[in-house]
């Protein structure tokens, strides 16, 4: 039982799907970077909120307290709507989901670039002109 698991486990396909499994966890590590580090203060500063990750509406409050952050809020108990945060994690699945369609663009490029070179290769060359001519000349003699 355990050379059967072994042989399943080194499978290219499985061996194929851990590596991308680890590489999209790197990816979504670097994407989440660059949409709280560098996309979302740009934004922040453009509509003039300080911290666009804190944006959020206090939906209840049992203390009365204000809160000037959601994890405050949170903590006190209060029910908040993060719409801050989900705004970040739309930007970060618009960033992914743009990656990706340009990864399958590419790959479908060089999909197409191969099958008209298979094509190209495999159409039989017909006759060229010149043999065309003799073979005219040939049955005119004829």
């Amino acid at each position: 039982m355990l050379k059967e698991f072994k042989a399943f486990a080194m499978k290219g396909n499985m061996l194929d799907m851990a590596i991308g499994i680890i590489i999209g966890a790197a990816f979504g590590t670097v994407v989440k970077s660059l949409v709280d580090d560098i996309i979302m203060p740009v934004v922040a500063w453009i509509f003039g909120s300080p911290d666009f990750s804190n944006l959020f509406i206090v939906l209840k409050n049992p203390t009365g307290d204000v809160f000037t952050s959601i994890e405050a809020a949170r903590e006190a108990g209060a029910a908040v709507l993060g719409y801050g945060l989900f705004l970040n994690a739309v930007v970060a699945l618009l960033i992914v989901a743009f990656a990706l369609f340009m990864v399958v663009k590419g790959v479908n490029r060089m999909q197409e670039m191969a099958k008209k070179k298979e094509e190209e290769e495999a159409a039989p060359a017909g006759p060229t002109e010149i043999e065309l001519l003799t073979e005219i000349r040939d049955s005119l003699k004829k």
